[in-house]
């Protein structure tokens, strides 16, 4: 929408839900005030990105009303445009209503986790006001794994995927398409990691990368112990980590709900790649 996002270094894209049940936040920022004032601190510790969330995808989640997810997040949009205009901002949903009013009101991305799978409402939308769509691979609107025979070769079958939806994205007259493998989503804890380890084969599609892997249960597996994952609070570095593999095999943006960390990680590997006069995506 007429703002430039150069992709030749990472971004972060902070995550605000304004939802009261988010695994990770939910509640501290259902009032427009608090989520605003997130969003400033957000850009302030470098975000190029806010991701406005009105409806959670955690397992298990109850499905929200259009009038509801509307009601949380148009107002929060509104200000944020308006008090923080220097950040862009991105409205996670899967509803093309709501997709809409957030870009009447003044987003610049379209954040849909369906991957276009239950229609091309959020893609119209994009199309209509010229805004960037992220397509997220998934299996259904919530996290969680999956049944054991979902794939043959997950990052070939998942790549497969994100052709078609991006190719109903294009159709729809989107002009700039986004994935996102969709860590978490439908994916046992080792077909996630592998996703990580193998993004360049993302990326080698010609697509900008989004990875989200912040405080999600994989990370807390991997810190755990069998039947006691790490908790939520406990997986910082864990999250940090895994974005910094993700963007040193080529990712372009990383969703995050540490937006000062991840930023901070990104930067010094960004500044030692360039210093050695390595690519991004290499292996």
């Amino acid at each position: 929408r007429g703002r430039p996002l150069p992709l030749d270094r990472p971004h972060v894209m902070g995550v605000l839900n304004v939802t009261p049940d988010s695994f990770s936040d939910g509640g501290r920022y259902a009032s427009t005030r608090a989520a605003v004032d997130r969003a400033h601190a957000m850009a302030e510790a470098g975000a190029s990105l806010v991701d406005v969330g009105g409806e959670s995808t955690r397992p298990g989640a109850r499905p929200v009303g259009l009038d509801e997810e509307l009601e949380r997040v148009v107002p929060v949009v509104e200000a944020i445009a308006r008090e923080v205009p220097h950040v862009l901002i991105s409205v996670d949903t899967v509803k093309g209503a709501v997709a809409r009013e957030a870009l009447r009101a003044g987003a610049h991305v379209v954040n849909d986790v369906t991957g276009l799978r239950e229609g091309v409402g959020t893609a119209a939308a994009a199309a209509e006001y010229g805004a960037p769509l992220v397509v997220m691979h998934s299996l259904a609107r919530t996290g969680g794994t999956a049944p054991a025979d979902a794939y043959d070769d997950v990052v070939g079958d998942v790549i497969a995927s994100l052709r078609r939806s991006v190719a109903r994205a294009e159709e729809a007259g989107v002009a700039d398409v986004i994935v996102d493998p969709g860590f978490g989503f439908g994916k046992t804890v080792e077909q996630n990691l592998r996703l990580i380890a193998e993004v360049d084969r993302l990326v080698a599609e010609g697509w900008p990368v989004l990875i989200g892997v912040s405080r999600k249960s994989t990370v807390g597996a991997v810190l755990g112990t069998p039947g006691r994952p790490a908790p939520v609070t406990e997986r910082l570095y864990g999250s940090l980590g895994l974005a910094a593999l993700a963007v040193v095999r080529g990712a372009h943006v990383v969703r995050a709900h540490d937006v000062r960390e991840t930023v901070e990680t990104l930067r010094t590997i960004g500044a030692a790649l360039t210093a050695s006069g390595a690519e991004r995506g290499a292996p």
